[in-house]
Order: C-alpha cells, then structure tokens, then sequence
C-alpha cells in the first residue's frame, strides 16, 4: 500500500493558491423565522461561525399607530394603545390615559391610582414570565416554558375578570376606571401572588441552577452601562447594566411612592443579567401587588369632572342630565374637551420608559378652543433602543448566541414597528 507525504500534496497545490482559504458569508437570519417573531431581519457577516458585522431591519409589523390615534377621539384612542404591547397592555392604556390627564389637570381619587397601580403590576409579571419563559425554551428548555405561560395563564385570568379582555385590555379611560374591582378580586390576587412565588421557586431551580443554561447566558450579549445610557436604553436591559433607573422611582406615578420595593440591578449587562433582573422584578411585583391588597382605600375610582368622565350606565339610562351628560361626551363634533397645549408622560413598561407625547391644537369650529382629539401623537417605545443596539451585543459572538441574546431583549413588535 502506496503513501502520499503532505509535501507531495501541497506541491500538488497551484503555486499562488494558499492551502486555505478564509471565506466571509452573509447569512439573512428572518424574518420568516420563529425566533425572529416573523418581522425582524438580520443580516448577519459571518466569519465560521462567528458574527463579525451585522444590521437589523425592522418595519415589517408598521401599522400607523400614530396617525390612527390622531383621527379618533380621546378615548377611543385607548384601543390602538391595546396593540403596542400586546402582552401587558394595561401599562399601554394607562400611560396614554394619564398623559392626557396631565393636558386636563385631573388627578384620579386613592382607590383610583391604587387600581392602576395593581392592574400595572398583574400585566408587567406576565409579561415577564413570557419574556422568560420563550426564551428558555428557545433553548431547549421547554419545562420552564410550560411553567411560567401557567402563571401568565393566571395573571391574564385577572385581567380578563377585571376588563373582560385578555389581551386586548381597554383596562382604563381618561378621567379613571371603566369599573370598580369585581366582587373577591383582591383575594384573588394574593392567590394568583403565591401561585406566581412558586412558579419562580421551580424555575430557579430549572435554570438558575442549570449548568448548561448559565453557561449559555454568562458573558454573552454583555453591554457597559455607558453605552447602554449612550444608545437609549431604560428598563430591564439598562439595569442589568448596573444603571438603576426606573420611572416608578425616578419620576413617581400613582401610588408607587407610597410602596415598600426595590429596584433590582445587574453587574454584568449580559444576558444572564438580563434574565435575572427580570426574575427579581417579578419578585418586587408581587411585593407590590400584596401591598396594593392590603391598602386598597374605598371611594370613587374617576374624576369627578363630568365634562372627562361619562357617568354611571344607570343615570345615562334613568335621567336626562345623565342622558345629555353621556351625549356630549360620546356624539361626533362633542367629546372631551382638552385645553390646548403639549406634554410628554412617561411610564414604566415591563421593557422600560413607555412615553406618550401628546399635542393638543385648537379647534377652530368650537368656542372654546379645545378639540375632541389629538393634533398629535408621539409614542416612545420601549424596546426601540434595544433593538437598535442589537448588532454592538451580537456582534463577536457565535451565531448560536444570536436567538438567546435577542430574546433578552424581549422585542415586542407592535410597540417596536408601531
């Protein structure tokens, strides 16, 4: 049996050709791609397997939320907010609603803020557990997924006895609530609370104590705290950068000053942070959502300012001043009447500062000045500045950290497209 040397090989070779080559491939990763939530578009340059360049796309869920709140009234806006982030919309409704009520000067009485408040917290752990529990699973932990879409599962149970709706909320209005709290709600709650507890106590143990998914997550997708600041970032991928920021405590809303809780804050700014910042937040949620239980006060739950708020079904259909009342609020040409003016109101989302920039521009048809809906609507996303510094955190990485890392981000696309 005849053997070749490797000097034989190589002096088999062309003289100019090297023995390898080093070839980079462009590889287009969505957006028909499950991880990519069909409407997110990466180009990614690879060298082997790792992601040297890339750039994100994104516009391919763009609606108009903007200009469709500009053509309708004040509170029918409240509908097209359901849809930024569909899967704690109640934030949505209630940042919207108290921007405008910032432009009318209305305060909701205790009962009110507190209402708002809890309902505040229900959404953004459900949020959080499906942030969390896709992304395991799009690791191959599909154990922990089943776990916490069963606590989303209760958490949407409450919203849906408060509004009627799971996803698609109207959970508030301007000027209050659309309705007090159902008959054992807060009971409920403190239930759904332990249910919750121990949902986070299994995962912890499936994963935070998993080897495999901390090896995963650690150092990978990490992000400075500086650069987190210079690219916009808020919420839980900016605190798990070490920046503890949060609206709830920086600018206070409601009655969230009036709470014992912390902000949870990370070190490394990588994904491992990213996803126990998230678990620590659902924690001071529930820390939240008792306290709300336990200090809930009576009372009204609206204004009391019958040219904002419509008033009880009852008096609309038993007396003519509730008649006439809920006409001049609801008819075409009527409406709110909102002064003239512009503001800009901030809450915190389960992704970070959801803002609401609101114009309101005189009516040349009414006598007083005032319209009965926005000359103009500006929302400030809050998984916009993630998605834009998605390439700085996945780029010298492996193209197999790509799916984790941006389900760290938790992308929500009708908030981020609009």
């Amino acid at each position: 049996m005849s053997t070749v040397s490797t000097s034989e090989i190589t002096a088999a070779l062309p003289p100019d050709e090297p023995e390898f080559q080093h070839q980079e491939m462009m590889l287009n990763i969505g957006p028909s791609h499950p991880a990519m939530h069909g409407i997110i578009h990466i180009k990614a340059k690879l060298e082997g397997e790792l992601v040297i360049e890339s750039e994100v796309d994104i516009g391919y869920l763009h609606r108009a939320f903007e200009k469709s709140c500009e053509e309708a009234t004040w509170n029918q806006a409240i509908i097209y907010t359901d849809r930024l982030n569909y899967v704690s919309a109640a934030i949505n409704n209630i940042g919207y609603c108290m921007a405008v009520e910032k432009l009318l000067g209305v305060t909701l009485p205790p009962r009110g803020q507190y209402i708002r408040t809890l309902m505040s917290e229900i959404s953004r752990i459900g949020d959080h557990l499906t942030c969390v529990g896709a992304s395991a699973m799009e690791l191959g932990g599909f154990t922990p997924f089943l776990y916490m879409i069963k606590g989303r599962e209760y958490c949407w149970e409450l919203i849906e006895n408060y509004c009627g709706g799971r996803v698609t909320t109207m959970a508030s209005r301007v000027g209050g609530m659309p309705h007090d709290l159902p008959e054992g709600f807060l009971d409920q709650c403190l239930w759904v609370v332990k249910e919750i507890r121990e949902i986070l106590r299994e995962c912890h143990v499936l994963l935070t104590k998993n080897r495999i998914f901390v090896e995963r997550m650690k150092g990978v997708g990490a992000m400075s705290g500086e650069r987190a600041i210079e690219w916009g970032w808020t919420g839980p991928c900016l605190r798990s950068c070490g920046v503890g920021y949060d609206v709830r405590k920086d600018f206070p809303y409601l009655v969230y000053n009036e709470l014992d809780w912390e902000v949870p804050v990370g070190t490394n700014g990588d994904n491992l942070d990213r996803y126990l910042v998230r678990m620590e937040e659902m924690e001071q949620s529930c820390r939240i959502i008792e306290q709300c239980v336990a200090k809930m006060p009576g009372g009204p739950i609206n204004c009391d300012n019958k040219r904002v708020m419509l008033p009880a079904k009852k008096d609309t259909y038993e007396n003519i001043e509730g008649l006439m009342n809920h006409f001049k609020l609801i008819m075409y040409g009527h409406g709110i009447r909102v002064p003239q003016g512009e503001v800009y109101f901030p809450v915190e989302g389960a992704n970070g500062e959801l803002g609401f920039y609101i114009v309101s521009h005189p009516d040349e048809h009414s006598k007083d000045g005032r319209n009965d809906r926005a000359w103009r609507v500006r929302c400030r996303p809050p998984c916009m500045n993630p998605v834009a510094g998605l390439p700085e955190i996945i780029n010298n990485y492996m193209i197999a950290d790509i799916v984790p890392t941006f389900g760290s981000v938790n992308m929500i696309g009708g908030e981020l497209d609009r």
